[in-house]
């Protein structure tokens, strides 16, 4: 079958969108990809269709349990058989499993990168007829990138185990530095790299300066309508905001990375479901949450990345509804307090200042934009501002 047959039959669309076919056919010719697409931008069908189209399983490396079932029930709603092994399975459990992938008809078989420590399902993967390597959140392999997780180190050890078998890395985030990093890191061979344009039309940035934030953000709320994210720093905010909301009669519950797995699911299973309105969350809460018809997204603390920011605000709007807002609200600070070039103050200022070019750096690839986005990423980072303040 085409790839446009097996998206009519298994997905109902028509037609591919922008890239999409090209990475497709990329990966059929059995090239190393790497593919830039802002959030809900159909990241996973780029290797869910040619893993469909050849005999065999793809195996997916995925850092969020919650993800990875998500991705796991999609799959099997359309008669597709995946499978997904995670932390609180049995051994027993993973050893069925294991053996369904290399004896059974698994399509798919979606792991953690830490499941790659064990030597038993490096083993088990070496006996599998594995067409494909779908590397998920690719920039948590890179150490220049902002959410860089060791245990993603491990993945270039699957070469070692299908040497002919490509990959294809996928990601929402990533500096022209990290991209060249995934690379270099997964020892792409004959390597292609597309990007699709980080533009989001339907989404409006805002930088708010108010004296009432939390004041400000339950207006917002109350008038934009439907779910939406708030992000906080830290975990005791989370409740704070949460309860906070709860009594102005707004739904919301909390979420942080203290939580237990059960609790983290739940109460996103919650707010899937429109349970509740609103999750206020650290940035535990954010890759992979994959939700249509999130109206907003509410930062009430300055993002420590540009890159970060971007990947939070990717939540809003991916129905493609027009004017959903990502705001960053924070307290308004003025002379009178003597904190003017405070490096909270500084950082504010900046960051006021990106999200009104936001747009623009995305809107092409050429060498320059790639620079000045490098460079605005130094700018936002903690260690710019404090080697400003040193100088002074």
């Amino acid at each position: 079958m085409t790839s446009k047959a097996i998206l009519k039959q298994y997905w109902g669309y028509e037609s591919f969108r922008p890239l999409q076919e090209e990475i497709i056919d990329s990966v059929l010719q059995g090239r190393d990809t790497l593919a830039l697409m802002p959030t809900g931008g159909g990241k996973s069908l780029c290797y869910q269709v040619p893993a469909l189209m050849k005999e065999g399983i793809c195996i997916v490396i995925s850092p969020l349990i919650a993800l990875m079932k998500d991705q796991v029930e999609q799959l099997r709603k359309r008669g597709i058989e995946a499978i997904a092994i995670f932390s609180g399975m049995s051994p027993r459990e993973i050893d069925i499993a294991l053996d369904n992938c290399i004896f059974g008809k698994i399509k798919f078989l979606y792991l953690a990168p830490e499941r790659l420590y064990s030597d038993v399902v490096r083993e088990r993967i070496r006996y599998m007829k594995v067409n494909l390597f779908a590397i998920d959140e690719a920039h948590c392999i890179s150490q220049w990138g902002y959410d860089f997780r060791p245990s993603y180190l491990q993945l270039t050890g699957l070469k070692e185990l299908h040497q002919d078998i490509p990959f294809l890395a996928v990601t929402a985030s990533a500096t022209p530095k990290v991209v060249e990093d995934i690379q270099e890191k997964l020892n792409f061979k004959v390597p292609q790299v597309f990007s699709m344009s980080f533009e989001r039309k339907n989404l409006g940035y805002m930088a708010l300066h108010e004296e009432d934030k939390i004041g400000r953000m339950i207006r917002i709320i109350k008038k934009q309508g439907g779910s939406g994210v708030v992000y906080v720093r830290n975990r005791r905010e989370t409740q704070e905001i949460a309860r906070h909301l709860l009594n102005h009669g707004i739904p919301a519950d909390f979420y942080h990375a203290g939580m237990d797995t059960l609790s983290r699911s739940q109460k996103q299973d919650a707010w899937m479901t429109n349970q509740i309105r609103v999750i206020v969350a650290t940035n535990a809460f954010g890759m992979g949450i994959d939700k249509a018809d999130v109206r907003f997204v509410i930062h009430l603390d300055i993002p420590d990345a540009l890159e970060a920011y971007y990947q939070e605000a990717g939540r809003a709007g991916r129905d493609g509804k027009k004017h959903s807002p990502c705001c960053c609200i924070n307290r308004k600070i003025g002379k009178d307090y003597g904190v003017i070039w405070s490096p909270d103050f500084r950082r504010l200022h900046l960051f006021n200042s990106y999200i009104t070019t936001f747009a623009i750096i995305f809107k092409s690839h050429t060498e320059q934009e790639k620079e000045l986005y490098s460079i605005l990423m130094w700018w936002s980072s903690p260690r710019s501002i404090r080697s400003i303040f040193c100088r002074r």
